[in-house]
């Protein structure tokens, strides 16, 4: 576990003092090394057993650290199902517990998993596999006992038991770890919130109609997923599918295919595959929603653009008629004009300057 959390150091860390960001002290960057996995776990049973005798070190001793080959045997068992992330954390802190640590690792077989806990999605051999193939796994014991005994413990050289610390009531047992517990052979870990082979199984469960049409896309029969025939008299199938009225009541999409009774023989398969029609006529109206709604805001939008062009052209229609039809417009100064240039006592200079006639110019360029 140090050796982990000291990665998370090889950030700086500051610290704020006096309204000022103070580099604190930086953690020596671990070095590069390859581990060298290149082989699965052994086998506990393929294993040559150890000549020496076995004697337990204490909690204080495996702390401390022990001699390199004396390593502190650490044990945890499971049933592993659906190998994920969870177990694999697990596994790590009971790594890490020690600085010297052999990790030896049972799994239960199917029978007692059956017995005391329920049926399995990966059989025994399964799980065994996915075990060894953990890295922080040294050593897998099969077939591994439900409850701990001491003859068991002492056949795998064990020194501490690695578990979380919530009690496992199973097997008629209020806790089964608790003889260890009082031993002082215990070493707790912590759970994965939010991961699980039940929570895994769940969603699998709760969306079991989308995999099942996803592994149909995937080649997979209908006999092979176990969706064969429908055992019930008949199918009442309704599928109503409804768009929003677009904006501006350009168009209401519906389709409806209602109340369609199918006969006994009609097979899952071809459900599955009506419901995947289904859904991608599903996405053809929602495409076909989004085109509307875009046609919609650019006919706003050119609409918008056509009431300001109208209004600064009725503008300029009502300023030019004010301006030839007004109490003080052009037409008027024409009116009182007109004598006046007709009069035939009035020379051509004069006639050209007198401000009635500059406006009558006005006017015929109006024109």
């Amino acid at each position: 576990m140090e050796a982990h959390s000291s990665g998370l150091g090889r950030k700086r860390k500051r610290e704020e003092l006096n309204g000022e960001m103070k580099e604190a002290e930086c953690f020596r960057k671990l070095p590069r090394r390859t581990l060298g996995l290149t082989e699965p776990a052994p086998f506990a049973d393929e294993l040559m057993a150890a000549r020496t005798p076995y004697v337990r070190v204490s909690m204080k001793e495996a702390r401390r650290g022990t001699p390199e080959d004396r390593p502190v045997r650490v044990y945890a068992d499971g049933i592993f199902d659906m190998f994920h992330s969870g177990h694999a954390r697990a596994l790590m802190q009971a790594k890490c517990l020690f600085p010297n640590t052999h990790l030896i690792v049972g799994v239960c077989s199917d029978d007692l998993t059956y017995k005391f806990k329920g049926f399995t999605v990966m059989n025994e051999d399964e799980r065994y596999d996915a075990v060894s193939h953990c890295r922080y796994v040294d050593e897998v014991v099969r077939n591994a006992p439900w409850t701990l005994t001491p003859e068991f413990l002492a056949e795998h050289r064990i020194d501490f038991v690695a578990h979380d610390d919530i009690p496992y009531i199973s097997a008629g047992s209020d806790d089964v770890y608790k003889h260890i517990k009082e031993a002082g052979m215990f070493a707790p870990t912590q759970r994965t919130e939010g991961i699980s082979t039940s929570d895994i199984i769940t969603r699998i469960v709760r969306d079991y109609d989308v995999y099942v049409r996803r592994n149909l896309q995937r080649g997979y029969t209908a006999k092979e997923l176990n969706v064969s025939f429908i055992n019930v008299s008949a199918l009442d199938y309704t599928l109503h599918l409804f768009t929003k009225q677009l904006k501006g009541n350009i168009a209401l999409v519906y389709l409806s295919i209602g109340f369609y009774a199918l006969p006994p023989s009609f097979c899952q398969e071809k459900k599955y595959h009506l419901q995947e029609h289904v859904d991608k006529v599903k996405q053809k109206v929602r495409d076909v929603e989004e085109k509307s709604k875009e046609f919609v805001q650019k006919v706003e939008e050119k609409g918008i653009d056509l009431i300001q062009k109208w209004e600064e052209k009725s503008r300029e229609f009502i300023g030019n008629f004010l301006q030839m039809f007004g109490p003080d417009g052009a037409l008027v100064s024409l009116a009182a004009a007109l004598p006046y240039i007709f009069s035939t006592d009035v020379s051509i200079q004069k006639l050209i300057v007198h401000p009635k006639v500059k406006v009558l110019s006005s006017f015929a360029r109006l024109l």
